[in-house]
């Protein structure tokens, strides 16, 4: 990059709490966040492991829900987002004054209201007026918008589990350009529905409930795993980007990189993941590789996901790889969201200079954390990898 890019907040709403200190906190522990969840609204699925919102989170929303009749109407994925961007904007100390854009991405967006309305339809033949307006993927950063009461663009997309970084690809292409001086970025999902859960066990990447390996359900980095662990998880994160390397940056972005493959089935990679090894060199592009500590890995719990991405990064790093975590095996994959959830946790290891560990896997302790790398890819073999440096 030729002019750095710097996070001045960061901020998440998500299984591990609302607020910095009890996030860093659960981090600290091996509990995983994962439990049985019922759903009530099917008789083909009755329950399935998911990742929740905390009850601190749950309410925070519920707070939201009731603050405006209007927050009533709209789904989680857009109340989660903005309680994760109000804190951030908050944090960064921006005002409505600032001209800054928003670009909030979600892999599946509205989805327990778009199911509930089509539900309706179906039992009706009749559609529910605000049912278009309020489940387009636009409608979150719409209303983050709108709540935030900002003047700059706002722009929204989904490019599957790599729609957070990708979010955070275009703040900085934005920045960069000059056609903005600062960019709040991020990803929201509120995809714990039946047919959601449905979808990911048709694909057979999905953990069965009672068949985890010992005490963690969601086996994200165990490469010896003999069956696929994917576990979903809800969540948002937002980061607020600025230009230069400011006094009050939480951490410089020094290099990024993006790739996609040919895809060899609907949801895998190659069996090397070159999307990775290229997003990787291009974000490493003259940057010694002897100097990243961390990789925070997309790894999703399912075996060829996790098996694909470590050998890409031994293609990329040889006979030296850096310390290997990844946050899955905790709060689940939560799509959209879940990039900028591990730009979180590599900001919260360059702030306390404490690696997160994996509990079941051998991971050698960086000697220091200055510099990490972040990957993430989705459906579709679209890689993002983001250079993180104190």
């Amino acid at each position: 990059m030729k002019t750095p890019i710097s996070i001045t907040a960061i901020s998440s709403i998500s299984p591990l709490g609302v607020d910095p200190k009890t996030i860093w906190s659960n981090y600290q522990n091996q509990e995983h966040c994962i439990s049985h969840k019922t759903f009530n609204n099917t008789s083909a699925l009755t329950a399935a492991l998911t990742a929740e919102l905390t009850k601190a989170g749950q309410q925070q929303i519920e707070l939201l829900r009731q603050e405006n009749s209007k927050y009533k109407s709209l789904d989680n994925s857009v109340l989660y987002a903005m309680y994760a961007a109000r804190e951030a904007v908050k944090f960064a100390g921006w005002s409505s004054d600032d001209n800054f854009g928003i670009n909030i991405g979600s892999s599946r967006g509205a989805t327990e209201l778009f199911e509930t309305y089509y539900s309706e339809f179906s039992k009706n033949n009749q559609s529910h007026p605000l049912s278009s307006p309020t489940t387009t993927l636009g409608n979150i950063s719409s209303w983050v918008a709108h709540d935030l009461n900002s003047k700059g663009p706002e722009i929204s997309h989904s490019i599957t589990c790599s729609t957070a970084l990708h979010a955070m690809l275009n703040g900085i292409a934005w920045i960069n350009s000059g056609m903005s001086d600062k960019f709040l970025v991020g990803g929201s999902e509120a995809s714990l529905t039946s047919f959601t859960v449905a979808q990911m066990q048709a694909l057979k990447i999905y953990a069965q409930q009672e068949k985890h390996e010992d005490h963690y359900p969601c086996q994200a980095l165990n490469l010896d795993k003999k069956q696929n662990t994917m576990i979903l998880g809800e969540a948002a994160a937002m980061a607020c980007l600025e230009q230069g390397k400011l006094d009050n940056a939480l951490a410089v972005i020094k290099g990024f990189g993006y790739a996609t493959e040919l895809l060899e089935h609907n949801a895998s990679l190659s069996t090397d993941a070159v999307c990775f090894q290229k997003s990787m060199e291009m974000a490493l592009d003259g940057f010694d590789k002897n100097n990243i500590d961390i990789i925070v890995t997309h790894t999703p719990g399912t075996i060829s996901g996790d098996l694909a991405e470590f050998k890409a990064i031994e293609k990329v790093f040889c006979n030296k790889i850096p310390s290997l975590t990844t946050n899955k095996w905790k709060v689940g994959h939560s799509l959209g969201a879940s990039g900028l959830l591990s730009i979180e946790m590599a900001i919260l290891m360059l702030q306390h200079q404490t690696f997160i560990p994996v509990p079941f896997i051998k991971n050698e302790q960086p000697n220091r954390i200055q510099n990490i790398l972040v990957n993430a890819v989705g459906f579709g073999g679209n890689a993002v990898s983001i250079l993180l440096s104190k």
